[in-house]
């Protein structure tokens, strides 16, 4: 099995909003979140962790929080329509169950003879081999979902119950600029009368948005998050937003990506929240309301460049400083190390 990730690190991620609604809030109209005090844009770190899954599973890979239609699917169903398909299959459960004793229990006094009874014996809430149960958990987990491996679930099935701590984190984004509503009214047809309803689509004007998160090598223990699965999150970060091409969320990008991975002894937040590190400034003579592209900011990272100027190296915090930024987007790691 793949080594777990050996580092604790800390990132910063932004990304563009163009004429589109980044998180829709369903109590205000689907309007997109909006802090109006301080007319900043707020996307919630579900909505980012959503764009994640649905790119690994666009890449085939199989995830455990998933949508049939607009519902998820049922923690129960999910774990059952994986054990149905290796309830039997004994290098499969032993893989699993990852301890040769549990195993021969599983064997011997869990699985039935057939697949739905062995099913109701393993979901019994007052079941004698809750061991087993957790044994079996924890090795789908490890072995099957890369999303619990990036951040955990608090599972709450009969026979399964337990909460795992994800050791990818991430806070609510926030916009760096002021942003400003436009809304259009648009007619849906109701298809079996003959009718129509109207409404309003709500669209923000430009929004540069900011992540900030965390990975916490503890956490990993827990989960099993690999550094494959942690270079998987990265794809699924950068490429995920524009992955998904709804009517609502065209128009997005990303734009920049860093990541600070920490020496041994150091921990996240060691530099703070990064977005406070970072400052969008309006190009030129152009009021808030006005900014409608990348070009109309400039992004300054003078105070993020002085804080981390030469922090790396085996005797300072930094491991290794990964970054990624978009056509346009001065890259000033080189003033850093």
């Amino acid at each position: 099995m793949e080594q777990i990730i050996q580092n604790n690190s800390d990132f910063l991620f932004l990304y563009e909003a163009i004429l589109s609604n980044p998180n829709g809030d369903p109590d205000q109209e689907n309007k997109p979140r909006m802090d109006y005090d301080t007319r900043t844009n707020l996307v919630t770190d579900v909505r980012l962790k959503r764009y994640i899954r649905e790119f690994l599973k666009q890449n085939g890979q199989e995830i455990f929080v998933d949508m049939e239609g607009d519902s998820k699917v049922g923690m129960d169903k999910r774990l059952e329509n994986i054990l149905v398909a290796i309830w039997d299959n004994d290098e499969a459960m032993k893989e699993i169950i990852g301890d040769e004793k549990l195993f021969n229990v599983y064997r011997n006094d869990v699985r039935q003879e057939d697949a739905e009874k062995t099913m109701k014996k393993l979901f019994n809430k007052k079941t004698e081999n809750k061991e087993v149960n957790r044994a079996i958990l924890t090795g789908l987990v490890k072995r099957r979902f890369a999303d619990i491996r990036m951040f955990g679930s608090a599972f709450a099935v009969e026979g399964f119950n337990k909460a795992l701590t994800g050791p990818i984190q991430l806070n609510w984004g926030y916009s760096l600029n002021e942003v400003y509503l436009v809304d259009s009214s648009t007619i849906s047809s109701i298809m079996n009368e003959d009718s129509s309803t109207f409404g309003k689509d709500y669209r923000v004007k430009y929004s540069l948005l900011a992540f900030h998160g965390s990975v916490n090598k503890y956490a990993a223990q827990t989960t099993g998050l690999t550094e494959t699965d942690l270079k998987t999150f990265r794809e699924g970060l950068w490429n995920g937003i524009s992955a998904s091409p709804t009517r609502s969320k065209l128009n997005q990008y990303p734009k920049f990506f860093l990541e600070l991975v920490y020496n041994e002894g150091y921990h996240n937040g060691h530099f703070g929240d990064l977005r406070n590190l970072i400052e969008a400034r309006i190009q030129g003579e152009k009021k808030p309301q006005e900014v409608t592209q990348f070009t109309d900011l400039v992004l300054d990272f003078s105070h993020l460049e002085d804080i981390l100027e030469g922090q790396a190296g085996t005797d300072k915090p930094l491991k290794e400083v990964i970054i990624r930024a978009a056509a346009g987007v001065t890259n000033p790691a080189q003033t850093w190390i």
